[in-house]
């Protein structure tokens, strides 16, 4: 890189081509004239170009702004005044029927009451088996005849699928039968094992006489009450129903009703029935009761 000598700067005197000429002072350094004045940035002073900054930001917000409200009141218009859809559904409960008519007991195994089992007989003789319904009975002979189909009546839909019956008579309405039947029922919270007895075996009891027979009926009740079937704790409601059928020669009829607790997220359904017109088989109800036997 090639580098200039610097030579000293003769200094003119004031007064133009009429002055004196050019003298320059021994020891004196030379005057050099005062640096030019930067020049002024094209963008201007700050203060303007904060203010610019300013305007160009707030627009920009201010676009944004107006995007959000018109988006947000377009939802509005096209949401029938319920832009957010209201507020949420509550969860469904998917617990069964019973479980939901029936809590479970709030007092803990541990601080209810202990009942030991009480031994119950061996069983004899001919038996229907529910493994189902966790359940054994009796059987009998003719004209008893074993059930061969799935019977869900009721609100609570109990599907009776064992047991026996027979027909006692035809009518308008169709066949009109005498049964012992049995059937689970989901009692339970989830896998629960503990329920109420007690409603469990009412609200079953309330829906057989409310849709297994004519309406409107009364009731004259002859048990109600919580006992042991089988050594195994049960709600037995027993009862005679009157009431009124077009060609229906039955006007009466006995059934009992018992909710057996089996152990399991679901109960034991026992259902007699023994119509008006055939009273002698009555002793069935007491017969079948006593021989019921836990699986």
């Amino acid at each position: 890189m090639s580098e200039n000598t610097q030579t000293p700067v003769a200094w003119s005197r004031p007064g133009g081509p009429w002055g004196s000429g050019t003298v320059t002072a021994p020891g004196v350094p030379p005057l050099v004239p005062p640096p030019p004045a930067p020049p002024e940035s094209p963008g201007g002073d700050g203060p303007r170009r904060r203010r610019r900054q300013m305007l160009i930001f707030g627009g920009i917000a201010g676009g944004i702004l107006a995007a959000g409200l018109a988006v947000i009141l377009t939802v509005v218009l096209t949401s029938d005044g319920d832009p957010f859809g209201g507020e949420p559904s509550a969860v469904a409960d998917l617990r069964p029927p019973l479980a939901q008519m029936c809590p479970a007991p709030t007092v803990p195994p541990s601080a209810a009451p202990v009942v030991p089992p009480s031994a119950a007989p061996p069983a004899t003789g001919e038996r229907t088996t529910d493994k189902e319904s966790g359940i054994s009975y009796r059987r009998y002979p003719s004209p008893w005849v074993a059930w061969n189909t799935t019977w869900r009546a009721g609100t609570l839909e109990v599907p009776y699928r064992v047991g026996q019956h027979f027909v006692t008579e035809q009518y308008s309405g169709g066949s009109y039968h005498a049964s012992i039947l049995s059937a689970p029922v989901p009692v339970g919270d989830n896998d629960a094992v503990t329920f109420d007895l007690e409603c469990v075996g009412r609200q079953v009891a309330a829906d057989v006489r409310a849709e297994y027979y004519p309406q409107p009926n009364t009731m004259e009740p002859l048990r109600d009450e919580q006992t042991r079937l089988g050594g195994r704790p049960a709600w037995l409601s027993e009862f005679r129903l009157h009431f009124q059928a077009a060609g229906l020669t039955a006007t009466d009829e006995r059934s009992a009703v018992a909710v057996i607790d089996v152990g399991k997220p679901s109960a034991a359904v026992l259902y007699i029935s023994i119509p008006g017109t055939h009273k002698q088989f009555d002793y069935v109800i007491d017969d079948v009761l006593k021989s019921v036997r836990p699986l």
